[in-house]
């Protein structure tokens, strides 16, 4: 296993089921907890929980217009389409 293929492992360790949930629910333009809630199915307890995760690894960003993926975040998504 390569050390790329092992960081999005360990991110998706991570992150677990819910935190890549609430991430394909930012990337699919949910932009506050709310509409995560919706997009995602899961209490909102768990987008609290998650999402200073997903902050602390950089691979989401809050502005004024919401919670948006970063450069990072995208090149995660790309690692783990491709696989």
């Amino acid at each position: 296993m390569s050390e790329e293929e092992e960081s999005v492992q360990e991110f998706k360790c991570l992150l677990g089921n819910m935190g890549m949930d609430i991430f394909f629910a930012i990337d699919k333009g949910a932009k506050d907890f709310e509409i995560m809630k919706i997009f995602s199915g899961l209490p909102m307890a768990c987008i609290k929980g998650r999402v200073p995760v997903l902050l602390e690894l950089k691979l989401i960003i809050k502005n004024n217009d919401g919670y948006f993926l970063t450069n990072k975040g995208l090149s995660f998504k790309e690692k783990i389409n491709s696989n």
